[in-house]
């Protein structure tokens, strides 16, 4: 294991003190990490059938942890975009694969338990990962969370908090807990493994194309963390000489709750915190906002994601854009991809919403979408 960097004031921390956030600034870590050499399409072949093949770029390898996550099939929707289908992950969402790298972390340090907070999908996938490895775990979730994930979180053996408010009131609530002694807090925002696990997404379309990636990479946003996990993958991929061009990226809100591409489109570097006053600054010095416009994208529903610069970064980065959709487009996205074979939730469906038959907004060339969380998890929007 190698240590924790804070982006913002270069402050250092080792991975075994359980601090979940930079002690300056309460900013998200980064990690000192670099891959190794020797991974190729040619050595891949023989080794295990799920994201842990690709050993080579991943900070923790032999996990005992697993579930068997990664490897989701890759399939044509139309002529030029192709739909990777994460929703068949282990707890039928990809955030498994950032889960199972936090479980494994975890594991290694034997915490007291384990907290993490969640919309629903990363909270079922750490349940179901702290449960293989035999760890406490409590996880927070919004008044509203689909009861599907609820139960799925339950099921599990995690302790399930409500939290009354939205995510950012579920989020702080987290945070607090995860600053008692012994507590690993499991962020899929804040702790950079998340991230590293979630880069395997464009390692496999990287060995499923032929050691080539698509034009662009249309990804859902909310906190960022497939989005970031996909820069991060197609930046080691160039700088391992494995390819020659980056996608685009192209990232994906609601319109309802929008705050990424509302920045992007005004050419603001972040979300502008610094203009607060400090009537507006709630505990811990985080930003505080109003109730939060209801949609059915829920999962990407974040009004203030602490990974703000590094998403709007990365996007620029690869000359990508932001797209927004309405819920009307949502449903109908929904619609037409069960139509089509696929029951997927509603979050999920957001990237094919953005870009689907018909769409003015459609990048150039090759495009992948995700597919997200199965449909079981919401069912069908009204």
């Amino acid at each position: 294991m190698t240590t924790y960097h804070c982006p913002q004031d270069g402050t250092r921390s080792p991975i075994s003190a359980l601090t979940w956030c930079c002690p300056v600034c309460r900013g998200p870590w980064d990690l000192d990490f670099r891959p190794a050499a020797g991974l190729t399409p040619h050595v891949l072949p023989g080794r295990a059938n799920s994201l842990w093949r690709y050993a080579e770029i991943l900070p923790l390898t032999a996990p005992e942890v697993s579930l068997g996550e990664g490897r989701t099939p890759l399939v044509p929707l139309t002529d030029t975009v192709s739909a990777k289908l994460d929703y068949l992950m282990p707890t039928l969402s990809f955030k498994d694969r950032g889960a199972v790298m936090l479980a494994e972390l975890a594991r290694r340090l034997n915490p007291d338990r384990v907290v993490a907070d969640s919309s629903g999908n990363a909270g079922t996938s750490v349940a179901a990962y702290c449960a293989r490895a035999a760890l406490p775990c409590t996880v927070y979730v919004p008044e509203g969370t689909s009861p599907k994930k609820t139960e799925q979180i339950r099921a599990h053996g995690a302790r399930l908090v409500t939290v009354p408010g939205g995510r950012e009131a579920t989020a702080l609530a987290a945070r607090a807990v995860a600053d008692e002694p012994g507590v690993f807090y499991a962020s899929h925002v804040f702790n950079p493994y998340f991230l590293h696990g979630t880069k395997t997404y464009v390692y496999e379309l990287w060995e499923d194309l032929g050691g080539r990636l698509p034009d662009t990479l249309v990804v859902p946003v909310g906190n960022g963390t497939l989005l970031l996990g996909a820069a991060l993958a197609t930046a080691e991929l160039h700088a391992l000489g494995l390819i020659t061009a980056r996608p685009r990226l192209v990232a994906v809100q609601a319109e309802a709750v929008s705050p990424l591409a509302e920045a992007f489109r005004a050419g603001a570097e972040d979300l502008g915190a610094e203009d607060l006053g400090a009537e507006d600054l709630g505990a811990e010095g985080l930003p505080t906002v109003g109730p939060v416009a209801p949609t059915l994208a829920e999962g990407i529903a974040i009004p203030r994601p602490p990974r703000a610069r590094q998403i709007l970064a990365a996007v620029r980065a690869s000359g990508g854009t932001f797209l927004t959709v309405s819920e009307d487009e949502i449903r109908d996205a929904q619609r037409d991809l069960a139509a089509r074979g696929f029951y997927v939730e509603t979050t999920g469906v957001a990237c094919w919403a953005a870009v689907r038959d018909g769409s003015a907004h459609r990048p150039p060339g090759s495009v992948v979408v995700p597919l997200c969380g199965a449909g079981v998890k919401t069912g069908m929007a009204g």
